[in-house]
């Protein structure tokens, strides 16, 4: 499941969803097209489709909305992430862990539940895909969320004397939660506190604990002057910003993580000019001519970035793929799946790799770029607090903290 915040899944609102979540009751129809398609490939169920049909009708009827078993969740979740147009590690989407977190009700409760999603998650090294499902959206329940848009991302501070201190793209999100009360350390490879919401209560900052997050010091095999940039990155990419909707159920906390493709660290997270900015630090120590584009400096400073990213996270035993392979288990798994009968909804525009791209054999081919369900969906007022630009945002210029000292 490859995605982060530069490469990831669906991006829209779902047709009808409000900027809070649709908290109406799910469609029947919906509904009823989940459910079958959940018997017609997971037949031995212990309920007849039409006896679990009649109950869920009489459940949104009585009650606004209905709850899934705990086998149509964890069918759900994977199916999202078959559904998923812009995830290229699909292949192992029935290796996802389901984690049933719906009872969770307090900041507490919440914040220790995503301890342990990191915990499983990491696996010593071994990531695997993992999602934690809590409470669902419904009529007068407000759902609890994360203002987080992954659960591990590095803080973002603007320097006194010019200049950005840690992840440039988090400085908005630093800001906020340093008006919520966080203090912040100041350096280069803060972890962000999460920001977990609950209905009635205001927002809180809960502390990740640092042990239990994986880090991987980037080194580049034959260039030493690398090392000294001192940067370093996290093992797991866990998204936890998107609506899982299934079924016409929406769920707006549902933390789900792959492992990393290469490229989404190596040519978008240290290169992109809002990120990192990478390539003309690597240049230089390259030695590049970077007077000229025709020297293509860019494109070898991409690459040897894209070097230290896979170098380092197989020397400290960190799972993480390159573009080139999973690019072929991607068309493995669109075979497979078209050889089912069933559509393998893919974006080309995310699914061919931002380096090489050419060379892939994902780009040379068309897709079905049909929408599918269940599915992810990023929300707008999900992007606004993910952003910065949340409903703790300043009230007056005062309120904004000033730059490190």
């Amino acid at each position: 499941m490859q995605y982060d915040g530069a490469s990831g899944a669906a991006a829209s609102p779902a047709p009808g969803a409000s900027s809070t979540g649709d908290r109406r009751p799910p469609d029947p129809e919906e509904a009823e097209a989940f459910l079958r398609r959940f018997h017609a490939e997971e037949p031995e169920q212990p309920v007849p489709l039409g006896a679990r049909l009649a109950a869920v009708r009489a459940e949104i009827a009585r009650t606004g909305t209905y709850r899934h078993t705990p086998a149509e969740l964890e069918f759900g979740c994977r199916a999202a992430w078959r559904n998923s147009a812009r995830c290229i590690g699909r292949l192992y989407w029935r290796n996802l862990r389901v984690l049933d977190r719906r009872s969770a009700r307090t900041p507490e409760e919440i914040h220790r539940h995503l301890v342990e999603h990191l915990r499983l998650a990491t696996n010593g090294g071994r990531v695997r895909p993992v999602i934690s499902v809590f409470a669902q959206e419904a009529p007068g329940r407000p759902a609890p969320r994360v203002w987080n848009d992954q659960l591990i991302r590095y803080a973002g501070y603007r320097a006194e004397r010019g200049g950005i201190v840690g992840d440039p793209g988090r400085v908005g999100f630093t800001e906020a939660v340093r008006r919520l009360g966080w203090r912040a350390p100041g350096g280069a490879h803060d972890i962000l506190p999460w920001v977990v919401e609950v209905a009635h209560e205001a927002p809180r900052v809960l502390e990740v604990p640092r042990e239990e997050v994986r880090e991987v010091r980037l080194r580049h095999p034959d260039v030493p002057a690398f090392d000294a940039l001192g940067l370093r990155w996290y093992a797991v990419p866990a998204i936890s910003h998107m609506r899982l909707s299934i079924g016409g159920v929406d769920y707006p906390l549902a933390p789900f993580n792959g492992w990393y493709m290469g490229t989404e660290i190596g040519a978008r997270n240290l290169v992109d000019a809002d990120r990192y900015d990478l390539l003309p630090v690597m240049a230089e120590l390259l030695g590049l001519d970077t007077g000229r584009e025709s020297t293509l400096w860019r494109d070898r400073a991409l690459v040897e970035l894209n070097v230290a990213v896979l170098h380092s996270f197989e020397s400290a035993g960190v799972r993480i793929a390159d573009h080139h392979t999973l690019s072929r288990h991607f068309l493995t798994h669109v075979e497979r799946e078209e050889r089912l009968g069933r559509p393998a909804p893919t974006d080309w525009s995310w699914i061919v790799p931002p380096l090489s791209g050419g060379i892939t054999p994902v780009f040379h081919r068309y897709y079905d770029e049909v929408e599918s369900r269940p599915n992810f969906f990023l929300d707008d007022d999900a992007r606004e607090r993910a952003a910065g630009r949340c409903p703790a945002g300043p009230r007056n210029a005062g309120d904004v903290p000033g730059p490190l000292r």
